[in-house]
């Protein structure tokens, strides 16, 4: 007989190993696509479809046929997978709590300095691999052809997004076409017209992509807790299919009843000579 969590949790993995499939099959249309944006994103999303599949598909075969083995690894697995996504929220929460823009006098849009982001970050943004791959992302998106034909009156009127901020255009405080012993910040330098160079090798454009980055990551986190919960509360009621599945082979509702000892354990007659010795004195 089909206990009620086994078939809770039968149902819950079967809707997980649908929900799977399009997840890999869209790591599998990224590895086709030629855009440096979209292939970096194909391993780790391609990795949760398989994880996600394989340990919803040993739940489902372990609650719907009593298959202890498969929810035991079903249950291991899912342990490991909750903690590590708690280890993954915790450790983002710390890597992006510094950061934030600074206000421009008289523009809609902020500014981003490197320095303000943790050193973790600012490591992974500073190798160059790292960055060439990013860099080539801001590229392919087109990102600052969008701003070619804005005046300056557009820049007063509009807001920028991060990216557009730190790569499209060099840092406000920049002065041009004055004289040279005026000492400016490092990426007025690094800044030129040309489009295929504009300031993508400025502090502030890699300051602009990891508050980006940052940004995405505050939207991530709500529903990294929300999966928390849920695989918590799941993970619970697999427990309880686990044991259901255990014993699904006796008509006992207690367990199974194979008995290990025909004695008595070593304090049965100790515990009732104190429960006689206890009714005698009340």
């Amino acid at each position: 007989m089909y206990r009620f969590s086994n078939t809770v949790i039968g149902f819950l993995n079967l809707s997980t190993i649908l929900l799977s499939i399009p997840i890999i099959g869209a790591g599998l249309w990224m590895a086709r696509s030629s855009t440096s944006c979209e292939s970096f994103l194909q391993t780790p999303l391609m990795a949760v479809g398989f994880v996600v599949l394989i340990i919803s598909l040993a739940g489902f075969i372990g609650a719907c046929f009593h298959v202890a083995w498969a929810l035991w690894f079903y249950l291991v697995v899912m342990l490991f997978l909750i903690a590590a996504l708690l280890g993954i929220t915790i450790f983002g929460f710390v890597v992006t709590s510094q950061g934030g823009g600074v206000a421009v006098p008289g523009r809609m849009y902020k500014e981003y300095h490197l320095g303000d982001y943790s050193p973790w970050l600012r490591s992974r943004i500073k190798d160059p691999r790292n960055w060439k791959s990013v860099r080539s992302c801001i590229l392919g998106s087109k990102t600052c052809a969008k701003l070619a034909l804005w005046t300056p009156l557009d820049y007063l009127r509009n807001n920028l997004t991060p990216v557009q901020s730190g790569c499209c255009k060099p840092p406000t405080g920049c002065k041009y076409g004055e004289e040279e012993t005026i000492k400016q910040e490092g990426d007025c330098y690094r800044w030129s017209n040309a489009a295929e160079v504009l300031c993508y090798e400025c502090d502030s454009c890699k300051a602009g992509v990891l508050e980006s980055i940052r940004g995405d990551w505050r939207k991530m986190a709500v529903l990294l807790i929300v999966m928390e919960v849920l695989l918590i509360g799941i993970y619970s009621i697999g427990c309880c299919a686990f044991h259901n599945t255990k014993r699904a082979d006796t008509d006992y509702p207690h367990g199974d009843n194979h008995m290990t000892k025909i004695l008595p354990r070593w304090d049965f007659y100790w515990w009732r000579w104190l429960r006689g010795k206890r009714e005698e004195l009340w």
